[in-house]
């Protein structure tokens, strides 16, 4: 009997310890649970079906780390279905995630009160997420970001992603962001979210980011509703209501512009002082006529005729407070609610309306005319607190020499080139801006040869006129310069060609006591005689072609002749930049092409593949306009052809020297390099209208390719006429070295390279335009689905390296074979007259 018993006692305890160790581990299992979720930063999310009880409430609760929940009862409840679905997403994603956790964002609960126990030293330690590992790994960068934003379907992981772009360098964040505002137009109201913070974050802390994000969300909400988000956001930012956010102890320091600097109870004497002193003294609202108040400036900017079009009205940075903070190194902050972004505004679509008027003109010697009449009225209005949108904003504008500009080639539209002066600085929006120098000083006389060439002309000395004057020194006359010519007219007759000229180079810095500088006439002679034995640089100017001389002029001669006549050329922060002024062109799909060429420079550099390519940025304004950074030190290939009447490979050798010499070597090399590069982005975005005006070639040797107006699924006139892959003519050849050169061997394998390391990063480049296609309306996506599918192709991953290279030799035949490219060369030429 008592045997029994014992023998039913350690059944029950048998039973109670398995019992025991079965709600140890449950125990054990629910706070690995709760600790992985506190680790992570995550919470459990509620779910319809299962119930769990907590604190006497029952909780809607589900574990999304891999595990079951268990209830105080001791109830299971399965995720089985929940983390299937998961596991399936994550896969999508390219990554091998145990599961994929959705990141809300609330706060973790308990899951039960009485999992109070130490673990057991056999249960291993929490496992973080995959996914979140990923998040905070060093390796997450913008571009696996904007990536996991735009294919996620969870809110919790687009919200988490929105946060963690605060924690990105600006400018990688600045190369996303077309692919950002489009997708915060075109994509679900919870992408909107969680973009939204990070947008209104960055438009209260700069005027650059917020003037580019309200040109792209005008531009990119063009084919879409009239209420959408993206002009909701874009109006709320030309509101002018996304200032910098002050805390309350900076307000309550700021000065009060009418309290008097003396205390009201004590009555003390006083010395007697001017209005403008007092002004000083008391604030600007002491006196009203000097202060620019923002009722004035609503009714100048934007008017040219005032001379103050591109002013805001704001007096806190050019105040004596802000030029000694500027001086000692401290910020300044706008206190007088001035608008921010209108001057920037009213200067650019200055410049947009100039090429708008343009467009009516018939013939270039009009439009030429018309450029130097329009940038004259817009220098009166600067300096100004403006500055060129494609070129970082540490500067202002101060002078634009007109006589510089020149119309481009264009047989519809009227795109210009203008070269702008800035004086640099360390922040555009808190220095004060240059004080104006008037040109009517007298700094430089003309030479003797230049005043008799002008007394013989038939024009009348006071007539005005806007035809180009090529006069380097043209700028710098006034009234003053004339009258001293007529006082010289009549001695100047009696002076010989032959005799020795006595006049001061720089007459506006000699001194009556200095002597002059003679030149002998023999002495010019010979100088003459060099210029024309050594190698020509520059082209002869066309009137039919005026841009081709002024291309063609080196930069650093360029700049060194518009510095001479500058009034603002002495200061030692002076800077001469340039910019291309397009308008009726959309260049949205310009900026989609500078993106990859800006990816697939990135990627060849960090493998390490010596192809050079030259991507120059694109400014989108609005849907028909926008800015173009101009590319320095090069002409196009239809340009020389046409100005120097020789083959590709014979400029080279005048240009480069003999074949042997180390200048044609390296740029030959630099050719092949090019093209190379060039031959993979026109084969991969199926680039057309590659005639021999958008292909550009520097003083280097590197070939440019320019225009992408028509790329992927579109084609001038939507013939696709250009089947080729890319362009490869034997002038190209020939230059190389010819087929069996060593040159055009390293070609094709250059070629090989980039092509494999371009697919190794394939994703870089595809998710670009995958993300611009939605909602897009552009010609580049007229195939729908299938652009982003013929690209994919295009790399062809299914292709081993052998099979590469061969693939790549026979798009090297085909191209150099091609009937249709020599077909559309000549139509090229028939139609427009293009070399």
């Amino acid at each position: 009997m008592m045997a029994d018993v014992q023998e039913n006692a350690e059944l029950d305890r048998s039973k109670f310890s398995s019992i025991k160790e079965s709600n140890n581990a449950s125990q054990n299992n629910n706070r690995t649970c709760q600790d992985n979720h506190q680790t992570a930063g995550l919470s459990l999310t509620q779910h319809s079906g299962d119930t769990a009880k907590l604190d006497g409430e029952e909780v809607s609760a589900v574990c999304q780390c891999g595990g079951d929940t268990t209830d105080q009862d001791g109830h299971t409840n399965n995720v089985n279905s929940k983390e299937e679905s998961l596991a399936k997403r994550a896969a999508n994603l390219h990554l091998d995630l145990d599961l994929a956790v959705p990141i809300d964002g609330t706060k973790q609960k308990e899951n039960t009160r009485h999992c109070r126990s130490k673990a057991d030293d056999s249960v291993p330690p929490p496992k973080q997420s995959w996914l979140l590992r990923l998040f905070e790994s060093k390796m997450f960068d913008m571009s696996i970001a904007i990536s996991y934003l735009y294919n996620s379907k969870e809110p919790g992981v687009q919200a988490y992603i929105g946060n963690k772009m605060f924690s990105f360098p600006e400018a990688e964040v600045d190369f996303y962001l077309p692919q950002l505002l489009n997708m915060y137009i075109h994509m679900g109201e919870d992408m909107a979210d969680a973009l939204h913070p990070y947008i209104v974050a960055r438009c209260r802390g700069g005027i650059n980011f917020s003037l580019q994000g309200s040109w792209l969300l005008g531009a990119f909400s063009a084919d879409s509703k009239r209420h959408s988000r993206g002009i909701k956001l874009r109006k709320l930012i030309l509101s002018e209501e996304l200032r910098p956010v002050r805390t309350k102890r900076e307000v309550l320091r700021l000065p009060s512009p009418t309290s008097p600097t003396t205390s009201p109870t004590k009555r003390t004497h006083q010395r007697s002082r001017s209005d403008f002193a007092a002004a000083m003294m008391t604030g600007p609202a002491a006196l009203p006529s000097i202060k620019r108040s923002n009722s004035i400036s609503k009714v100048t900017t934007g008017d040219l005729t005032t001379g103050r079009a591109f002013d805001s009205g704001c007096t806190c940075f050019d105040s004596s407070t802000g030029v000694m903070n500027d001086l000692f190194g401290k910020p300044t902050e706008c206190v007088c609610n001035a608008p921010r972004l209108q001057p920037m505004r009213e200067f650019i679509n200055a410049l947009m309306a100039i090429g708008s008027r343009l467009q009516g003109l018939a013939t270039r010697e009009l439009r030429t005319s018309r450029l130097y009449a329009e940038l004259s009225l817009l220098n009166l209005n600067l300096p100004a607190r403006v500055w060129l949108p494609c070129h970082p904003p540490q500067h202002h504008v101060v002078r634009i020499p007109h006589s510089a500009a020149v119309v481009l080639n264009s047989k519809d539209k009227a795109p210009y080139l203008i070269y702008v002066e800035v004086l640099e600085c360390e922040n555009a929006n808190t220095c004060p801006v240059p004080t104006k120098i008037l040109e009517n000083t007298l700094r430089y006389t003309r030479s003797e040869e230049n005043l008799q060439e002008y007394f013989n002309s038939d024009s009348p000395v006071h007539a005005f006129t806007v035809h180009p004057n090529f006069d380097q020194d043209d700028d710098c006359w006034s009234q003053d310069d004339i009258d001293l010519q007529l006082q010289y007219g009549d001695t100047q007759k009696s002076v010989s060609s032959d005799s020795v000229s006595q006049f001061s180079i720089e007459s506006s810095t000699s001194n009556d006591s200095r002597e002059p500088q003679y030149i002998a006439a023999a002495d010019v002679r010979r100088r003459l005689s060099e210029n024309l034995t050594t190698p020509p640089t520059k082209f002869k100017r066309d009137p039919e072609d005026p841009s081709a001389a002024a291309l063609k002029e080196p930069w650093e001669d360029k700049v060194r002749r518009i510095r001479a006549t500058s009034p603002y050329g002495h200061f030692p922060n002076w800077r001469l930049l340039s910019v291309i002024i397009k308008c009726g062109d959309d260049l949205r799909q310009e900026l989609l092409a500078f993106q990859v060429l800006k990816q697939l420079q990135n990627i060849w550099r960090e493998e390490h593949v010596p192809l050079w390519v030259r991507p120059y940025h694109i400014i989108v304004t609005s849907a028909d306009n926008g800015m173009i950074e101009p590319v320095l030190n090069a002409v196009s290939l239809h340009q020389i052809k046409k100005h120097s009447q020789l083959s590709l490979f014979n400029y080279f050798l005048r240009e480069f020297g003999d074949t042997n010499s180390e200048e044609f070597l390296t740029a030959q090399k630099n050719f092949v390099q090019s093209s190379a590069a060039y031959s993979l982005v026109s084969y991969l975005l199926q680039v057309k209208d590659r005639h021999n005006g958008n292909i550009l070639l520097d003083m280097e040797g590197h070939v440019i390719h320019i225009d992408f107006g028509f790329i992927l699924s579109s084609s001038p006139r939507n013939l696709g006429f250009e089947s080729s892959p890319f362009k490869l003519t034997h002038e190209f050849v020939e230059v190389m070295g010819g087929l069996n050169g060593d040159m055009f061997k390293y070609y094709k394998i250059l070629m090989l390279q980039g092509f494999i390391a371009a697919r190794k990063h394939m994703d870089r480049v595809v998710q670009l335009i995958e993300i611009m296609q939605t909602g897009s309306q552009l010609p580049c996506f007229k195939n729908g689905v299938s652009t982003v599918r013929g690209l994919r192709d295009r790399f062809h991953m299914n292709l081993t390296e052998e099979q590469l290279q061969l693939y790549v030799d026979s798009m090297v035949e085909s191209s150099m074979h091609s009937l249709t490219t020599k077909l559309y060369d000549g139509f090229q030429y028939i139609t427009n007259g293009i070399f």
